[in-house]
């Protein structure tokens, strides 16, 4: 008996002793070597800028972590709890974006390149695949930007999303030509139709209205704003270990954003990379994407036959992740372990969630970044389209959470 506990004892100090002694400062090392790495095998690789776009993306993913900068969790609290703070950091966020945007596009060039806003047709697709995607966004538990933010934070139910995200995404490339032979408007851009101060006024107006309207309903439920307050333990080093308020996240986010879209000469967007990677996937078992509708177009082409590492969209969204990673680790969220076990209706509503995005994203032109963020910071009319069906796809996604073992 002495003998089977002494090796049992020796088997667990073994594995004590093998394990890890500090996993924070592993993973922290990890991703550092993973983001200095990146950025300087795409500098020798592909470019200065493509490097530099890996680091914005690694940016943006440390500020939506530090400051759990969600657009899924904003809207649903607003849905059952009327508390508007992420719907206010959003219009915040839209308006300075708007700013930096406003005299790039106007211009339509810099530093020697053309510089083009997120504008794109309005009509039926948009209509149904913004309020799928809204649906979806709910039951994924996380939009786009979200989905990848949770996976370097360390929830495995953003994985699963993921894999319904990409495979979502080719599913609507194959019915593409269908969706654009619906009815639909030529891009509308404000400031273009309306001039520089008719469009940028008409912007302020309509961020201004939902900011009012968000506000007014919270005031009348709660009698007052409610605001999560952000409890700083960490003093100084608060500065990368967060947490940082709604209000910081927001301002980042627009200054990465205006940079992306100078560097980039096209603002920040997600989701086509999703359908790049389902695309070269299927390759694998010989299918030919190069068939479908969505291919045809020659940029999109060309970025399938191109290494992965040449295409913008995917290089920001690996980063994001890292980034997000990063501060996940600063924070102190890999002292506990990762919860691998989630009830089987929460992984089925993934799945499903992320597969509703997806497809709605392709017929939609984008999604919480690409469509809405970087669509109404471009002044598209298709941006403002894009917000309000995927919020009423969200109150039905609400509605849907509990069935999938989500807690609102």
């Amino acid at each position: 008996m002495d003998i089977v506990v002494k090796k049992q004892t020796n088997i667990q100090v073994k594995q004590e002793t093998n394990a890890p002694k500090n996993p924070t400062s592993f993973i922290i090392a990890v991703a550092l070597v993973a983001l200095i790495g990146g950025a300087l095998f795409l500098y020798s690789r592909v470019s200065w800028q493509q490097a530099l776009l890996y680091v914005l993306g690694a940016f943006g993913g440390f500020v939506l972590y530090q400051a759990r900068f969600g657009f899924t969790t904003a809207w649903r609290k607003f849905i059952l709890y009327r508390e508007g703070e992420g719907i206010r950091a959003q219009m915040i966020m839209m308006l300075v974006a708007s700013i930096f945007f406003m005299p790039l596009l106007l211009k339509g060039s810099i530093f020697g390149h053309p510089v083009a806003g997120n504008v794109h047709d309005v009509g039926i697709s948009v209509i149904v695949g913004a309020f799928i995607f809204g649906i979806g966004m709910q039951l994924g538990d996380g939009c786009a930007s979200g989905t990848l933010y949770h996976i370097g934070g360390g929830d495995v139910n953003g994985i699963v999303t993921l894999i319904g995200f990409i495979a979502g995404s080719v599913i609507a490339t194959t019915h593409f030509d269908f969706w654009m032979n619906t009815p639909h408007f030529a891009p509308i851009s404000l400031i273009h139709q309306l001039g520089a101060v008719g469009g940028f006024l008409l912007q302020l107006v309509l961020l201004a209205f939902v900011y009012y309207v968000v506000t007014v309903i919270e005031k009348r439920r709660h009698g007052k704003l409610i605001s999560a307050k952000t409890e700083n333990k960490n003093g100084w080093k608060a500065i990368y270990k967060g947490p940082w308020s709604l209000l910081v996240g927001a301002l980042l986010l627009a200054v990465m954003n205006a940079l992306v879209l100078m560097i980039n000469g096209k603002p920040w967007g997600i989701t086509s990379a999703f359908a790049l990677w389902g695309a070269k996937f299927v390759q694998l078992f010989g299918v030919d994407p190069t068939e479908w509708a969505y291919w045809q177009d020659p940029a999109k082409l060309k970025a399938l036959k191109s290494p992965l590492y040449q295409d913008t969209t995917t290089v920001m969204d690996i980063s994001l992740m890292f980034g997000a990673l990063l501060a996940a680790a600063f924070a102190g969220r890999y002292a506990k372990p990762i919860q691998w076990k989630r009830p089987s209706r929460m992984t089925i509503g993934a799945l499903i969630g992320g597969l509703m995005m997806g497809y709605g994203t392709r017929l939609a032109f984008g999604c919480n970044i690409g469509a809405y963020f970087s669509g109404i910071a471009s002044f598209s009319v298709h941006g403002w389209i894009w917000f309000v069906f995927a919020f009423l796809g969200s109150i039905i996604g609400v509605k849907l959470r509990p069935y999938c073992a989500y807690k609102n």
